[in-house]
């Protein structure tokens, strides 16, 4: 059976559609299938040199996913406890936090209350009031959808017990996988979407691989440097911090606001703030001159707004799910629009050939 131009862009709309749809009603039970395949593609370069080197593919993979989430588990189990212990010191300095920073914010409160009219003073509290609330309102939302929407109590269960089986699979049967996918595509544009599909797993292996490893050394770094300061919190501000930085320069701006706020509000000692700008200040280093070129170098592509974009777009879509997948979604609509825009800027529409325009 052979198809026109217009029946073979009606079946991949139509295809393209429906995968959505079904992604859509089926967010809830994809969790630990999405995770497993994250989890593969980013140790499947490990499993190749282990074959490389001569052990077979099924013993490789095992070893390799054995290891992976036996770390994993290992981590959890050290990290669990030292993160409640710190959480639960830092609720009860709260009350003395809040007493602090009004201490301080006090003169500067007093001055701006001097230059302003009681009617001025009523608008701006009931502006800061609405925007406050608004803002909370919005994130409470978006913090809610992720969570129903991927980490229920049975979602947490299957992400323990069914990601590290499906790591397993996709990791021995990746090249099978691939060969398959492959056998799939049209004879007639194979070349093409080869083509494409290298340049998004070169972005995807930039980012994914490469910035993925950096978020665990950072992660790791500002975790332990934050905590010898002697900052509270520090363990989970500095772990957010370096796992914050899968969107580059965000994740490293919002702990260095919220270390140097918590800093003050604990007293705010020039040997605290000093460590902890000083732990900011080798992490920024060590990220930008050792650690991004030598894992991510200049394979990435993505700018940072479309990743904070495709991050939030997918959290609010699909929940958790969303939001694994979502750099892999804008890695493909990257690449497939500068496919699009290369060949729009060699065609006629861009350069008006064949087009006879008078002059009068």
């Amino acid at each position: 059976m052979s198809m026109n131009s217009g029946q073979r862009l009606r079946f991949w709309l139509i295809g393209g559609v429906a995968f959505l749809v079904a992604l859509y009603l089926l967010r809830g039970v994809l969790l630990p299938f999405v995770a497993g395949m994250a989890v593969a593609y980013f140790l499947d370069p490990v499993a190749d040199r282990l074959e490389r080197l001569g052990l077979a593919r099924v013993l490789g993979t095992s070893l390799i996913t054995l290891i992976f989430f036996g770390i994993l588990v290992l981590l959890m189990t050290v990290l669990a406890p030292m993160v409640e212990q710190q959480a639960v010191t830092f609720v009860q300095k709260v009350p003395a936090y809040v007493r602090a920073l009004h201490e301080r914010a006090l003169p500067f409160l007093d001055e701006i209350y001097r230059h302003l009219s009681p009617g001025d003073l009523e608008k701006l509290q009931s502006s800061v009031g609405a925007y406050a609330g608004t803002a909370v309102g919005w994130a409470l939302g978006l913090v809610k959808g992720v969570l129903t929407g991927g980490i229920a109590i049975m979602s947490i269960l299957s992400l323990l017990f069914i990601t590290p089986v499906v790591t397993f699979y996709l990791l021995r049967d990746w090249h099978k996988v691939v060969t398959t996918v492959d056998g799939w595509l049209p004879r007639h544009h194979a070349e093409i979407i080869r083509s494409e599909l290298k340049e998004i797993d070169r972005t995807l292996a930039g980012f994914v691989r490469g910035q993925a490893s950096v978020c665990i050394v950072l992660a790791a770094y500002y975790g332990v440097g934050l905590t010898l300061t002697g900052l509270d919190l520090g363990l989970v501000i500095g772990m957010f911090t370096g796992f914050g930085a899968f969107v580059p320069y965000v994740g490293m701006l919002i702990g260095l606001i919220a270390s140097v706020g918590l800093a003050v509000a604990q007293g705010g000692e020039w040997s605290l703030l000093g460590g902890v700008g000083l732990v900011f200040l080798i992490g920024n280093i060590l990220e930008g001159n050792i650690l991004t070129p030598k894992l991510v170098g200049d394979r990435v592509g993505l700018h940072p707004v479309w990743i904070i974009f495709s991050l939030l777009a997918g959290g609010a879509l699909f929940g958790f799910v969303g939001i694994l997948l979502a750099v892999p979604a804008a890695a493909v609509i990257g690449v497939l629009t500068r496919f699009g825009l290369q060949n729009y800027m060699q065609s006629s529409l861009y350069s008006g050939g064949g087009d006879d325009y008078s002059q009068s």
